[in-house]
C-alpha cells in the first residue's frame, strides 16, 4: 500500500469509527471539497461538513472499497446508508471519490453520485418528480449551504 492509499483508507476507516478529528487531519488547509449538495468548499467548511454529518447521522453506516493510488492522488468508492434527517427516509448513497493529494494531505476531494437516485430515496415523490432538475440540485444546495452555515456558527 503506498502512502496515498494509506491516507485514504485512514480517511474512511475514520468515517466508519466516526472520528471526525482523524478524517479532518486528512486535509489540507489548503483543501476544497465538492459534490452535488456541497460545492466549493474550503477546508473549514469542508471540516465542519463531515463534523456536522457525521454528529447529525445517528444511524449512519460507511463502507469504502476501490482505493486506488498513484503518486499525485487517489479514487475510491463508498456507500453512506444513513436516514435524511428531512424527511425520515432511508438512504443508500453509492459516491466514487476523487482525491488530489499533495505532501501526504488532501488538496482537493470531490465526490460524485446520481442526483436522480439520491433525491427519490431521499425525499420521495418530490425527488422522483424534480430530482432530474437544476431546479431541485440547486434547492438542495441552498439548503445544505445554509445548514452548514447555521452549524458553523454554533460550533
Amino acid at each position: 500500500m503506498n502512502a496515498n492509499e494509506a491516507l485514504i483508507t485512514k480517511f474512511y476507516t475514520a468515517f466508519q469509527n466516526k472520528d471526525v478529528s482523524t478524517m479532518q487531519e486528512c486535509y489540507s488547509d489548503q483543501a476544497t471539497f465538492s459534490d452535488a449538495a456541497f460545492t466549493d468548499l474550503n477546508a473549514k467548511e469542508v471540516r465542519a461538513m463531515w463534523a456536522m454529518l457525521i454528529k447529525g447521522g445517528k444511524d449512519m453506516r460507511v463502507e469504502f472499497s476501490n482505493v486506488r493510488a498513484d503518486a499525485h492522488g487517489a479514487t475510491a468508492h463508498w456507500d453512506a446508508y444513513y436516514t435524511f434527517s428531512a424527511t425520515g427516509r432511508k438512504v443508500l448513497n453509492q459516491i466514487d471519490a476523487r482525491f488530489v493529494i499533495e505532501n501526504g494531505k488532501i488538496v482537493k476531494h470531490t465526490d460524485h453520485f446520481d442526483f436522480y437516485t439520491w433525491s427519490r430515496q431521499a425525499l420521495g415523490l418530490p425527488g422522483l418528480l424534480l430530482g432530474w432538475t437544476s431546479f431541485l440540485k440547486n434547492k438542495v444546495r441552498k439548503q445544505a449551504s445554509a445548514k452548514l452555515a447555521a452549524y458553523m456558527a454554533r460550533e
